[in-house]
């Protein structure tokens, strides 16, 4: 079977890094991902010159397309799109650069060993049916449940597409303090309003949202534990906690406010895979004037007088500009990247000591046919509804979910993994040879450091694979014997290969303690920095990723 070799990535040409060195440029970018191919996008169209300095041998991040496997092109890390800002659709033109949008109807497909299963969409009609199997009382809820969230994400949009309300520090100029005590009355004002449009009843319900459990808030709305599972399985993905973490209710949220083409929670394929979202942003970039370039692997920041000058490069290459803009992890560009003695002890200690903890890992197969569920014959020969959306494998309860959590909380990988399954290929032709498909699969809990054993064994992460695979196949019989290859991410792959410090997906957790004015930290939430000239432009302090 085939199994990934990691490979390093290609050094920049000669002549790019020659034209990187001929000039002091107005800002250099610190990584391709897609947030750092947008910042850069943007000031290219303002009329900044600007270079990005992607360490691999590829741009796009965590958003990439990777041929692995001869004919088959995975999605190596993030797998769909919804939570992109529309504005930045529209306004870079990401159509007419190549992005094309898959929706997937239905979305959600849980089977159950009992024989039964779930299907759930953007149908109204097919949830209120499918629900019913289980609970009528549910099917009536679940329509009231949907409204509410889309109540609470139009507020969450004001945050997502305002900066945040920060305190000025250090001198600055009176027009400047005026400009930004004026940003925070205005923002304010709109919470407030916002506020009381939704009524006080709406408001505290929105609370209870943020700080709860979502085993509270979905215990409070259902009955059916398949539902509740299939819900929960949102607010715990990418994170260490927990259904039953105070403040996994936001992170419910967090996995409900995206979009696609206007439509709210819908979460998309892309053509292509989720490289194309990178490729479509680099393209609007280069267009603009920006300069791109691989393998140009940033080893340190240049400061001198505490503000930036530039960037070192790791053949030794010295880049200068007055003006950077790391879209790395704030661990990686504050304790890794910034000299020692730069940064205030407080400030170094509090991104040394934050949460990068992860319990994901990501599995990309090839594999000869589509699964076959023991639970769904919907007389399809090809694919089916069951094959569209999420496939939800292992978690028939929010108890399930809670004692693989545990697991990985004592150490051990789970032994009953939650898996979540997607198959692009139903949708997108264009990633698989003819007849066969790319198998996504995202998976949890895994330990950064197992209590025994290593990822750096290779027989302990095949046997961990196994798991996975034999877990599928109590619900798709066959599964295992349909597989070609497969690519195999753990937090530490994800963190050498992808540059993830933990493996976190998110360049951080997103407890309450770490988001909106305290994300990446409180008093830093503005993507400024204590360096002068040096911002943080990554998922880390913004959150806005796919």
């Amino acid at each position: 079977m085939w199994r990934r070799n990691f490979s390093t990535s290609s050094g920049a040409g000669a002549s790019a890094v020659h034209a990187l060195k001929e000039k002091k440029w107005d800002a250099l970018v610190i990584g391709g991902g897609h947030n750092g191919l947008t910042a850069a996008a943007y000031l290219a169209r303002a009329g900044v010159s600007v270079a990005v300095l992607e360490r691999r041998h590829l741009i796009g991040g965590a958003a990439v397309t990777e041929e692995l496997i001869p004919g088959f092109k995975f999605s190596r890390c993030s797998y769909l799109q919804s939570l992109l800002r529309p504005s930045i659709v529209r306004e870079l033109d990401l159509t007419r650069h190549g992005l094309k949008l898959l929706r997937r109807n239905p979305s959600s497909f849980t089977p159950c060993l009992d024989g039964r299963y779930l299907l759930l969409g953007s149908d109204k009609d097919l949830n209120y049916s499918e629900i019913s199997k289980f609970s009528r009382r549910d099917a009536q809820a679940f329509p009231r449940y949907e409204n509410q969230l889309e109540k609470f994400c139009e507020l969450m949009d004001m945050l997502l597409d305002s900066s945040t309300p920060e305190t000025m520090k250090g001198a600055s100029s009176f027009s400047a303090q005026l400009k930004s005590n004026l940003h925070n009355s205005t923002f304010w004002a709109r919470c407030l309003q916002q506020a009381i449009s939704l009524g006080q009843k709406e408001m505290v319900d929105f609370m209870d949202l943020l700080l709860s459990p979502a085993s509270k808030v979905l215990n409070n709305w259902f009955e059916t534990d398949v539902l509740k599972a299939t819900l929960a399985t949102d607010a715990v993905i990418g994170t260490m906690g927990s259904v039953n973490t105070p403040g996994t209710g936001y992170v419910l949220l967090h996995h409900v406010m995206g979009e696609t083409d206007g439509d709210r929670g819908v979460w998309s394929y892309v053509e292509g895979g989720m490289g194309s979202v990178s490729l479509a942003i680099s393209k609007a970039a280069k267009e603009a004037g920006a300069h791109i370039l691989t393998g140009a692997e940033v080893s340190s920041l240049m400061i001198d007088s505490g503000a930036v000058t530039g960037v070192t490069l790791e053949d030794g290459t010295k880049v200068h500009s007055s003006v950077v803009l790391s879209n790395a992890t704030p661990y990686k560009t504050f304790v890794e990247l910034v000299p020692e003695d730069v940064l205030p002890d407080d400030f170094l200690r509090a991104i040394k000591y934050s949460d990068y903890s992860s319990g994901t890992t990501k599995i990309n197969l090839a594999v000869e046919t589509l699964p076959q569920f023991r639970s769904c014959n919907l007389c399809h020969p090809g694919a089916g509804p069951q094959h569209m959306g999420t496939i939800h494998i292992g978690s028939e309860s929010m108890e399930d979910i809670n004692l693989a959590c545990q697991d990985a909380v004592n150490g051990f990988p789970s032994q009953r993994p939650v898996i979540e399954m997607t198959i692009p290929t139903v949708l997108d032709k264009t990633i698989s040879p003819a007849g066969m498909h790319v198998v996504n699969l995202f998976i949890q809990y895994t330990p950064y450091k197992p209590s025994e054993g290593s990822w750096e064994d290779t027989t302990y992460r095949e046997s961990f694979a196994k798991r996975c695979f034999n877990l599928i196949d109590e619900y798709a019989p066959g599964f295992s014997s349909s597989i070609i290859g497969y690519d195999m991410l753990t937090p530490p792959d994800l963190e050498r290969e992808i540059g993830l410090t933990g493996g976190n997906i998110f360049h951080g957790a997103m407890g309450l303690d770490s988001v909106f004015l305290m994300r990446p930290l409180k008093g830093w939430s503005n993507y400024k920095t204590p360096v002068q000239g040096l911002y943080c432009v990554g998922v880390g302090p913004t959150l806005e990723v796919e």
